[in-house]
């Protein structure tokens, strides 16, 4: 398997993975409040989320940051709670262009927060300088995108049949979504090790 193919994957199984479903959450939690003719917007924000995570682990690379593994695993569900929220107090309304601007901001946070949670076990898999790690970091990059493109997609076609089927509307489908997201993130806040200290 050439090198590619072996950072692609990572890059891959890094957001599909099952013990690790802080990323599934996340883009459950993103893209409930769009339909598939809403595409572009999507694409946009997986993109920004791919953007933070790809600088994240480049300025550790380079060890110009670095944060406590607790609090980065604290601000995660963090992250996803604040969208999960923002989604049912603003379901329905009409404010897209700042819905926009603040879920975009968001998302590159919760890149840049979830990249330096994978920086160290990504410098530990990469032997080498930093700049031997630069072309292995896109490549992983982009298996991180392809991931989240497939459930984005998955995540929007869940929602196409269960609103045709059952008849919910748009708003409910966001407000089911984003309180069982809610309803996840909660325990594993209030178990997270930085209140047991």
């Amino acid at each position: 398997m050439s090198d590619f193919w072996i950072y692609f994957n990572i890059g891959l199984k890094h957001v599909l993975n099952v013990y690790a479903y802080d990323h599934v959450l996340f883009l459950l939690a993103l893209t409930v409040p769009y339909e598939f003719k809403n595409w572009k917007q999507i694409l946009i924000l997986v993109s920004f989320f791919t953007l933070g995570h790809t600088l994240a682990l480049f300025l550790s690379v380079f060890n110009v940051i670095a944060i406590k593994a607790n609090i980065v695993e604290f601000l995660i569900p963090i992250t996803i709670l604040v969208t999960a929220l923002y989604n049912i107090i603003f379901s329905g309304k009409s404010s897209k262009k700042n819905s926009n601007t603040f879920i975009g901001i968001i998302t590159v946070f919760f890149g840049i927060v979830h990249g330096l949670g994978f920086s160290n076990y990504f410098n530990s898999i990469i032997p080498g300088k930093a700049t031997d790690k630069l072309l292995p970091l896109f490549e992983f990059a982009l298996g991180i995108e392809i991931a989240q493109i497939f459930v984005v997609i998955l995540s929007l076609l869940l929602a196409y049949i269960i609103q045709t089927l059952f008849k919910f509307s748009k708003r409910d489908w966001t407000l089911t979504v984003s309180a069982f997201i809610v309803g996840v993130v909660i325990p594993i806040l209030l178990q997270n090790e930085i209140w047991h200290r």
